[in-house]
């Protein structure tokens, strides 16, 4: 089954021509959004990747209209070739049910992954420059008088958690964390 799926970025713009063009293509049925590119939880999107099924192929008029950076376009890609979906991207005409369509998209592979070893290279490289100076990375540790008087705060039931984090300065996740550390420290004796 050939599905196809468009996007624009704000309520004012129209899909009609990605949508003409995506049955002209020959899509069967099509997913449509107006949600930002930068998104990645975005509904259709979701909804037209859970649709397919080995063997379909997913249209788009332009590879920006599935993802906004090369991450999430090979994430995805990723995703369909796992799947044994094609896709098909109108403006670039890039087609991975052809030789030269699966040629391409493999290039747009191997320069995504040169993209995050470089990403990874500088990281390292500048958490060994801080080292190097005497900085540690990661977290600050929290205060412990902070976390005592955010658990005393919450034992006495006066506050929610919402108004303990503000008064302490200690995050939710971290007061949940030493009350569980809590719990388990009973449970164990």
């Amino acid at each position: 089954m050939k599905i196809g799926y468009a996007r624009v970025s704000t309520e004012n713009q129209s899909l009609l021509l990605q949508e003409d063009a995506l049955r002209k293509a020959g899509a069967e049925r099509i997913y449509s959004e107006k949600e930002s590119g930068g998104k990645w939880d975005r509904v259709e999107l979701q909804r037209t990747l859970d649709v397919l099924r080995p063997g379909d192929t997913l249209i788009v008029y332009k590879l920006d209209r599935l993802a906004r950076s090369t991450k999430q376009l090979i994430d995805i890609a990723d995703q369909l070739k796992e799947g044994e979906i094609e896709l098909v991207s109108l403006t670039e005409q890039l087609d991975t049910r052809t030789p030269m369509g699966k040629a391409m998209f493999g290039m747009i592979g191997v320069m995504a992954e040169l993209e995050r070893d470089m990403i990874r290279e500088r990281t390292t490289a500048g958490l060994e420059a801080a080292r190097a100076r005497g900085r540690r990375g990661g977290r600050p540790k929290a205060d412990p008088a902070k976390i005592r008087k955010a658990l005393e705060l919450y034992d006495a039931k006066e506050l929610t958690v919402p108004q303990i984090t503000e008064e302490t300065g200690i995050s939710k996740a971290l007061l949940y964390k030493e009350l569980n550390k809590r719990k388990a420290k009973e449970k164990a004796e």
